[in-house]
C-alpha cells in the first residue's frame, strides 16, 4: 500500500533562510505522524507545502499521489486543517460558520444541515448553535474550528498547535477528539507541535525538526534505541543482600555495570532480553526481589538529547 504523503528532499527557501531543509518523510494511512521541534523548526512551512499552499524551492512531494506544487485544490478537498489561530468569523454563529465552510467545501445543499448539525453535536456545540463565536471561550472557538477543518470528513487532517493556549481541561477534550478520529474513523492525522507530552500520547511516530532539518525520526521505542541502546533497571530487594551480588551480577553476561545501594540496585544491561536472565539469576542466588523497574525513556528525553546535539 502506498504511503498517503511521501516527501523527498523537500526545499523551501525565504531569501537567505533555509525554512525547510532537505527533509524526507511518508506518512502511512491510519497513523498520527508528529512533526515536532520549537519555534521556527519548520513544522508550519511543511503544512503549507504540503496543502499547496506554498511552492517548493527544491525537492518532491506527494499527498495521495498527487503534487501539491499543480494539484493543490485536488489536495485540498481532501484534507482538513486547523491552524494556530482557529480563523472563524466571530459575528456569525457556529452553525452559520460551519455551514458556510460546508459550502465552499461542496458539500450538497441537500446534505449539508445533517452535516453541520452533526459537527456540532460530536464536539458538543449544539446547544451554543445559534450563538455567535465571539462569545465562545477559546476551547469552544477550537473545538469549532475542528468542526471547520472535518465538515467535508477529509480523509487526511493537518493540525498545527491544536491545543495552544487552551486551559488543561479544554487541552484534554481536545487530545481526546484527536484519538477518537484515528481510533473510531481511520483517518490520519499530521500533528505539528511542540507539547512533547501530547505528542508521546496521540503519534504512532513522529520526526523531530529543529532549523528545517528532521534530526530523528520514529517510534518512541525506534528512538530511544537509536540513542540508547543499552538500558537501566532498577532491582529493588525485599531485604538487603547479604552476598556479594553486585560482584555476580559485573560478571553475568550481557551486564555492562552494577551500582549498588543497601535495597536498591541498578543494573545496565547491553538490552531488555539480559533483564529476565538477570532475575533469574538473582532468584537462583535466593534473593527476595520486590520490583524490577527498566527505565523507560519519554519523549522529551529524546527530544532534549537531539536538541542539545544541535545547539
Amino acid at each position: 500500500m502506498n504511503p498517503i504523503i511521501e516527501v523527498n528532499n523537500l526545499e523551501r527557501i525565504f531569501g537567505d533562510q533555509r525554512a525547510v531543509d532537505r527533509i524526507s518523510f511518508t506518512v502511512e494511512s491510519g497513523e498520527v505522524f508528529g512533526l515536532l521541534g520549537p519555534n521556527g523548526a519548520g513544522k508550519t512551512t511543511t503544512v503549507r507545502l504540503l496543502n499547496g499552499i506554498l511552492p517548493p524551492s527544491n525537492g518532491t512531494a506527494h499527498v495521495f499521489g498527487l503534487d501539491p506544487t499543480s494539484q493543490g485544490g485536488a489536495i485540498r478537498r481532501q484534507t482538513g486543517v486547523l491552524t494556530e489561530t482557529p480563523s472563524l468569523y466571530e459575528r456569525l454563529s457556529a452553525y452559520e460558520n460551519l455551514e458556510f465552510f460546508g459550502t465552499l467545501q461542496e458539500i450538497p445543499e441537500s446534505e449539508l444541515n445533517q452535516c453541520v448539525n452533526e459537527m456540532l453535536e460530536f464536539f458538543e456545540l449544539t446547544l451554543r448553535a445559534k450563538d455567535r463565536v465571539e462569545t465562545f471561550s477559546k476551547g469552544m472557538k477550537q473545538r469549532l474550528a475542528l468542526a471547520r477543518a472535518l465538515i467535508h470528513k477529509p480523509p487526511l487532517l493537518f493540525l498545527d498547535e491544536p491545543t495552544s493556549g487552551l486551559d488543561p481541561e479544554a487541552a484534554q477534550q481536545v487530545n481526546d477528539l484527536i484519538a477518537d478520529l484515528t481510533s473510531q474513523n481511520g483517518q490520519t492525522v499530521v500533528l505539528a507541535t511542540h507539547n512533547l507530552t501530547e505528542a508521546q500520547r496521540l503519534c504512532d511516530r513522529v520526526a523531530i525538526m529543529n532549523r528545517g532539518r528532521i534530526l530523528a525520526m520514529g517510534s518512541l521505542g525506534e528512538l530511544s534505541r537509536k540513542l540508547w541502546p543499552v538500558t537501566w533497571v532498577d532491582i529493588t530487594f525485599h531485604v538487603k543482600p547479604v552476598k556479594d551480588v553486585a560482584g555476580s551480577l559485573r560478571n553475568h553476561r550481557g551486564v555492562i555495570q552494577v551500582s549498588a545501594g543497601n535495597e536498591v540496585f541498578s543494573v545496565q544491561v547491553e538490552n531488555g532480553d539480559v533483564i529476565p536472565e538477570v532475575v533469574r539469576h538473582l532468584v537462583e542466588q535466593g534473593e527476595a526481589i520486590l520490583k524490577v523497574n527498566p527505565r523507560d525513556y519519554t519523549l522529551e528525553d529524546i527530544y532534549f538529547a537531539l536538541q542539545a546535539g544541535e545547539s
